[in-house]
């Protein structure tokens, strides 16, 4: 029902800000529904997609045995909290509002992040992680090569997907070129690809 006064407003106010606050309560309630592990460091998955949550809370810190991390489709702006999933393997951030990877810097087991329907107009804070071989970064804001600027000094990358962005310059080439694994690349839907052959 409609809330009309302000009186009745308020405990719909607090179910709204409920539902977009990630709480360790919450946390053990999807986990439970999902037939996972009550104590927290025994899951290898979390799946916490299509929440709508603004911010990766401290409580996911008690989540350390997580390889794989469904964050998708939220309204995320940061990355954080988790530097204590030291075994952290696959990333799954597509469809938030980030706009940087900073936030990562204890993820060094990383080897995949999808990161595509973001808002990142640079690619950095990625070139400490050896194992990362697959980023997709389709339907960002990229533009200029200096925007993938970073990718030279992140060797392990074999896979890249960066289609969909407004990408419109030739250097980019040069970048790509010295990317020493790149294996595949997805770079359909940018404007520099009428100017390249």
């Amino acid at each position: 029902s409609t809330c009309h006064s302000s009186r009745r407003c308020d405990p719909c106010a607090k179910r709204a800000a409920k539902m977009v606050e990630m709480t360790a309560k919450a946390l053990k309630e999807i986990t439970k529904e999902l037939k996972q592990y009550s104590t927290p460091s025994l899951n290898d998955k979390l799946y916490l997609h299509f929440k709508g949550w603004k911010k990766i809370e401290t409580c996911i810190s008690e989540y350390t045995g997580v390889r794989a991390l469904w964050l998708e489709g939220n309204g995320l702006h940061a990355l954080e909290n988790l530097d204590k999933m030291a075994e952290l393997r696959c990333l799954y951030v597509q469809q938030n509002l980030l706009s940087s990877f900073e936030g990562l810097e204890h993820n060094l087991a990383l080897d995949a992040i999808n990161a595509c329907n973001n808002s990142i107009n640079t690619i950095s804070h990625l070139n400490h992680l050896p194992e990362l071989h697959t980023l997709q970064l389709a339907h960002n804001r990229l533009e200029k090569a200096t925007d993938l600027e970073h990718l030279k000094l992140c060797p392990s990358i074999s896979v890249l997907d960066i289609q969909n962005n407004k990408i419109d310059d030739p250097a980019i080439v040069d970048v790509l070129a010295a990317m020493p694994d790149l294996h595949v690349l997805q770079l359909q839907g940018n404007p520099v690809t009428r100017k390249i052959q």
